[in-house]
């Protein structure tokens, strides 16, 4: 009998365990018609005048994953990859990827992170934050003015969303 009471406790146990762990979670995250605001953006305030666009952009989700991606007409091979790297760095540290970059200079203890997938200590990327809530990030690669331009114009096409962010 006590067999038979032991089973069923640890069935009953079981289903609330597995009850309690099946719900959903919701999380908030970057969409496709943000990420196009932001490119636009940053392609209206960055890209060199005439029509070529000039700059090298991507938009990650919370999850690192590619939302939206365009490549410079004037792109040179390696501005695809650095602009994707960015904006994985920003999203995956919470931070600008430029901070990052200068914390690694410094922090020997933390150094080994630069060998993550992905992770670039270039400046460039931004974080997409709702409050201390990531959503995604930005990066962009190939902006007169090096690795300061870049991350000026990444946080100009936050900026194209602000008001949605706060």
């Amino acid at each position: 009998m006590s067999k038979a009471l032991y089973g069923v406790s640890l069935i009953i146990l079981a289903a609330h365990c597995l009850s309690a762990s099946a719900q959903p979670i919701l999380q908030p995250n970057i969409s496709a018609t943000q990420a196009k605001r932001i490119v636009d953006a940053i392609i209206a305030e960055c890209s060199q005048p005439g029509d070529l666009v000039t700059v090298t952009i991507a938009v990650v989700d919370r999850a690192g994953l590619p939302v939206m991606q365009i490549r410079a007409d004037t792109a040179s091979p390696h501005n695809w990859e650095l602009a994707f790297r960015k904006a994985y760095t920003a999203r995956t540290f919470r931070r600008n990827s430029i901070e990052w970059r200068d914390r690694m200079a410094n922090d020997v203890a933390a150094s080994g992170q630069q060998s993550l997938a992905n992770v670039v200590a270039l400046g460039g990327g931004v974080p997409i934050m709702m409050g201390d809530v990531p959503l995604g990030g930005v990066g962009v690669s190939g902006a007169q003015g090096g690795q300061e331009a870049d991350t000026a114009c990444a946080e100009a096409g936050i900026a194209a969303i602000a008001d949605e962010l706060e």
